[in-house]
């Protein structure tokens, strides 16, 4: 009888809420549950720490057309944010791109947009 473990606990749980097809039930019913109301924590605390920091990271605008050597396309009337630079690699996201972030060269970000790369080495824009 002891050595049926986590089985014995399930059939015993299984009888007491009328069945296996019950307690697949409400564990599907309470998965859902749990996971919904965390989406709804993270989605809300994200929003949050989205709205303190936008007005800290500033958007830089496109200027004239440009394609990166790994083939990211740049057209006038982007918008891009820079999230992180290291030397000249600099790490953005496009607004309004859906594949983000991306790494980019900040002397070619510098060609192409208003953003200049100078005081940034080795700096976090987070």
């Amino acid at each position: 009888m002891g050595n049926l473990g986590l089985y014995q606990a399930m059939t015993w749980l299984a009888k007491r809420v009328g069945g296996p097809l019950a307690l697949a039930l409400i564990t599907a019913a309470a998965g859902y549950l749990i996971g919904r109301t965390g989406e709804v924590g993270i989605k809300r605390a994200y929003k949050k720490i989205k709205r303190k920091l936008g007005s800290k990271i500033k958007s830089y605008d496109v200027i004239s057309y440009g394609k990166e050597s790994n083939g990211l396309e740049f057209n006038a009337g982007d918008k891009f944010m820079v999230l992180e630079s290291d030397g000249d690699a600099v790490l953005i996201e496009l607004i309004g791109n859906t594949d983000n972030p991306h790494f980019v060269s900040g002397s070619f970000l510098s060609t192409i947009s208003d953003f200049k790369n100078e005081g940034l080495e080795g700096t976090s824009k987070k």
